[in-house]
């Protein structure tokens, strides 16, 4: 399988956001370690999306701090917060958000080259992480490719620049039971395998089971889940 490299954790401090009235987020605190998995469960409309798109800095919290190991997310102008996104953190979306035209090998090295890497070297790290993680390398669009073997390649793009923190938002949301758990299965491994932290939004019950620790946002708060994971 995959190789485990060096890794540093997340560290979020009261991180705050609003939408209108609502308040999404008051104050979250969260700590994840190299290798270690959490899920993140609660109600629809709750903010688990937005926590992640804060983490990732595409959406600007109303206060807080994100830390990926000794660099802070938070407050950093344009260039240099997608400077460290694309050196430090992978992310893995409900549908891929792959590009349906490009082969699987294009979609994978596309982080690399977008970030001035080498064409050579990127294509064969993209071929060697799908084979790896068992997507088809025929020359098939990856339009065509299956809703497993799609967020499978996803998963191997977001570890071409092996980032130290994986977030995944709802990332078996749209597979079939028998591909959901075969994805499920592939991220918390490579988490454990390659010393990444891992955070994971969910409604799948069986996929909030495999994290370390399950968390429950709601009211704008982050605590211990106790119970099962909503719909």
């Amino acid at each position: 399988m995959v190789t485990a490299g060096g890794s540093m954790g997340l560290h979020v401090r009261g991180l705050s956001h609003r939408l209108g009235e609502r308040v999404l987020l008051d104050g979250v605190d969260l700590d994840i370690e190299p290798g270690e998995s959490v899920a993140v469960t609660g109600p629809s409309g709750s903010g688990k999306s937005t926590l992640l798109m804060c983490i990732l800095g595409l959406v600007a919290p109303d206060g807080g701090t994100v830390d990926v190991g000794t660099h802070r997310l938070t407050g950093l102008r344009p260039k240099q917060l997608a400077r460290i996104r694309r050196a430090h953190l992978g992310v893995v979306f409900q549908f891929g958000e792959l590009l349906p035209e490009l082969s699987p090998v294009e979609n994978v090295a596309l982080p690399v080259l977008l970030d001035g890497g080498e064409h050579r070297d990127a294509y064969r790290r993209a071929a060697e992480l799908l084979s790896e993680l068992g997507v088809p390398q025929d020359g098939t669009p990856t339009g065509m490719l299956s809703g497993g073997e799609r967020q499978r390649a996803a998963v191997a793009r977001a570890l071409i620049t092996d980032p130290d923190v994986l977030l995944a938002d709802e990332p078996t949301g749209a597979l079939d039971p028998r591909a959901r758990e075969a994805v499920a299965d592939l991220l918390f491994t490579v988490s454990r395998e390659r010393g990444c932290a891992l955070l994971v939004v969910t409604h799948d019950p069986s996929v909030a089971a495999r994290a370390q620790r399950t968390l429950r946002l709601e009211a704008g708060a982050l605590t211990d889940a106790l119970d099962g994971v909503d719909a």
